[in-house]
């Protein structure tokens, strides 16, 4: 007995320990310092080797590391301008939306970007074949960044085909989150290898339990072709996302594939990805061609910026873009996401929204893929509905789709979801879309997921089970840190 009580006195020691460098000399957030504070109260013996593993952050060399090469490649974007294609340039096609344009590139130190033709898939499928088929047509490099990469039966097909162009003389390179990733196989990427290929881990994912940083995901997902062809959203790569399946049913998402300018700001963040995660043999040089350089398809009349964030940087600018739509909307915001854990920021924007008379919508799942996340998302979404906030629960399947609609003109798609971890821990990617067209087009699927889900209703609350509502009031103390 002695003993014991000397380890458990011991493990106290150290719980205090760490709760004294959290609240004292880690430099975060109240709402972060508390949460963790309660990891340690309620799981006194564990709660030390959470935060330890889970909450420390990156370093400063690391932060360092991602914020310079992301100036690097920025700089050779810049040397590569063609004033004469006028692609891009400050100022929005629609001059009514030219602050919100300032402000986005000032956030980001990204341009905007003119003369872009945009495709909307809110289906696996269509966006895997259509996917392939650019693959397939592919000449030069195809540079490929996941969160999740599976080689099941759907990785596979891929990585087969990437095998082939590979051998073909194609550059390929495809970079992937290592804890995202969890179904794959590195010995099915062999051949791929073999031929040429080139693979390679997201730096925060390598010996991510090791150096303590195991909260910290690249989120994105980007593929860029010939530096004319890009996709962003939120599809991984992996049956669940182009299948129908049992845990799941349908997985109704939302992916763009843009053809012009903006993809080579998709490059740039791959680039910078890719370079941070490489040893030196593997870095990618600013090759001309993995940037556009085609003259203006003047019928594409699309305007996109591409807003990325990550935990490297304070900044949080994708919540930034979230909030400077919300609160500049003049008579709708519609918002999908999977997991709806805001922050204050975007709850207050969301409040001064809807008093201002603009009509709130916002979609989430009606089951869980994480079950104490999904609590967190029930708890929030009851709190906006106090500021009459329509909250919708989609019924046709999983809803992982991030889009945020404004008004008739502006959207944005892409990787990021409306919760904390998107917003301050995870890497992600977002674009930011100027176009009446491709805004009513996402208005017809919104309103087509609207036909197949319920309102959340007070009634509905109430007949919750006392044990439903602990959990989500649980859920809510931790959302800072989920």
């Amino acid at each position: 007995m002695f003993y014991l009580s000397v380890l458990i006195a011991v493990l106290y020691f150290i719980n205090l320990l760490f709760a004294l460098f959290l609240v004292f000399y880690k430099e975060r957030d109240t709402g972060v310092t508390w949460a963790w504070l309660l990891v340690f109260i309620f799981i006194p013996f564990l709660g030390f080797l959470l935060c330890l593993f889970f909450g420390m952050g990156l370093s400063e060399k690391e932060k360092f590391s991602i914020e310079k090469q992301t100036i690097t490649e920025l700089s050779s974007l810049k040397d590569m301008y063609d004033p004469t294609h006028q692609l891009y340039a400050n100022d929005p096609i629609d001059k009514k939306y030219d602050q919100i344009a300032h402000f986005m590139s000032n956030l980001n130190q990204a341009p905007l970007t003119h003369h872009n033709d945009v495709t909307i898939f809110t289906d696996g499928k269509a966006k895997f074949e259509a996917l392939k088929k650019d693959i397939k047509n592919a000449k030069r490099n195809i540079h490929i960044e996941y969160y999740a990469f599976v080689t099941d039966d759907t990785g596979m097909e891929l990585v087969d085909l990437l095998t082939e162009k590979a051998n073909e003389g194609v550059e390929i390179c495809l970079l992937y989150d290592e804890l995202g990733s969890k179904g794959i196989k590195k010995e099915k990427l062999q051949a791929l290898l073999n031929a040429g290929g080139k693979t390679q881990t997201f730096i925060t994912s390598q010996k991510a339990i090791l150096k303590f940083r195991a909260n910290y995901h690249d989120h994105r997902k980007i593929v860029v072709i010939d530096g004319k062809i890009g996709y962003v959203g939120g599809f991984n790569i992996a049956d669940q996302y182009v299948e129908t399946t049992e845990k799941f049913g349908y997985w109704r998402d939302t992916h763009i594939r843009i053809v012009g300018p903006a993809t080579s700001l998709l490059e740039l963040r791959l680039l910078t990805d890719w370079n941070v995660s490489s040893p030196q043999s593997s870095k990618l040089a600013g090759n001309i061609d993995y940037f556009y350089r085609d003259a203006p398809n003047l019928e594409a009349k699309t305007d996109i910026q591409i807003i990325a964030s990550g935990p490297h940087n304070e900044k949080q600018q994708i919540k930034l873009a979230f909030a400077k739509l919300i609160t500049s909307a003049k008579k709708r915001i519609w918002i999908q996401t999977p997991y709806f854990i805001p922050d204050d920021t975007i709850l207050d924007a969301l409040k001064i929204a809807k008093k201002s008379g603009v009509e709130v919508k916002i979609m989430i799942p009606n089951k869980p893929d994480h079950p104490f996340i999904y609590r967190a998302t029930e708890y929030f979404a009851q709190v906006v509905m106090k500021e009459d906030v329509d909250i919708y629960i989609y019924d046709a399947g999983f809803l992982h789709s991030k889009v945020l609609i404004m008004d008739d003109d502006i959207s944005i798609v892409g990787s990021a979801n409306q919760d904390i971890r998107s917003y301050k821990l995870n890497f992600e990617a977002s674009a930011v879309l100027y176009s009446h067209e491709i805004n009513k087009e996402l208005t017809k699927a919104y309103e087509n997921d609207l036909a197949v889900s319920k309102k959340m209703t007070h009634e509905m609350i109430k007949e919750m089970s006392i044990w439903v509502k602990f959990k989500q009031k649980t859920a809510r103390l931790f959302s800072p840190i989920m």
